[in-house]
């Protein structure tokens, strides 16, 4: 499925306004490719949204490989999905922040392969047992375990409630707390469908798929 570079630059042009609209805090857009092509990054690079989120590490190898090909600047990748410490090796010397650290074992890898690797703890505020991340209570642990190694502990990451925008909220004005009491600035939740509520909960980095490229493809 081909992106249409133009349309991704208009979808860019409505985020950029949501986000003043809405937005508390300087705010980093993250283009999510996930089962879109290198055109997907391409476009993005294109309208201006220079980092980019991919789930998967054999994924992102493939594109980080594509995107040398191009002219210009490299995509700031960011590391959105659960990763095996196996498949840290494919993408260390990639990414720009890994958003999904739940572990210190996690982070030893990381730190092994990428020395001073900027890293976001995924906290699981639902409890929701589909979601990765650890529990709100042992956050503050595995930062300060994180804060040890050689790693930039810079934020925190959720997941909202799917469907339930009340309980978004909620849980990105806990997260944003959270966040606040530990001393670190980043703030990475919101995703197409809870925008609006991340943004005014004090989010510095939100992760858009459909409202940037459309529906996924399959």
């Amino acid at each position: 499925m081909t992106v249409d570079a133009g349309q991704v630059a208009e979808r860019a042009e409505r985020l950029r306004g949501v986000v003043a609209q809405h937005a508390t805090r300087p705010v980093t857009i993250v283009g999510v490719t996930k089962q879109f092509g290198p055109d997907a990054v391409r476009a993005a690079m294109a309208a201006g949204i220079d980092h980019i989120g991919e789930n998967y590490a054999q994924e992102l190898a493939a594109k980080v490989a594509a995107a040398a090909e191009d002219p210009g600047p490299a995509p700031r990748w960011h590391f959105i999905g659960h990763v095996q410490r196996n498949k840290v090796r494919l993408v260390a010397e990639a990414v720009h922040l890994w958003e999904t650290v739940d572990s210190v074992r996690l982070g030893r890898e990381i730190a092994k392969r990428a020395p001073g690797a900027g890293v976001l703890v995924q906290a699981n505020l639902s409890g929701t047992g589909t979601q990765s991340g650890v529990a709100v209570d042992e956050v503050p642990a595995l930062v300060d375990g994180l804060r040890e190694l050689p790693l930039e502990v810079r934020g925190l990451m959720t997941i909202g409630a799917f469907g339930d925008l009340d309980e978004s909220r909620r849980l990105f004005g806990q997260l944003r707390r959270l966040a606040d009491d530990l001393e670190l600035v980043e703030c990475s939740m919101g995703m197409s469908a809870d925008l609006v509520p991340a943004l005014e909960e004090g989010a510095t980095i939100i992760r858009v798929g459909t409202a940037l490229f459309g529906p996924r493809p399959g």
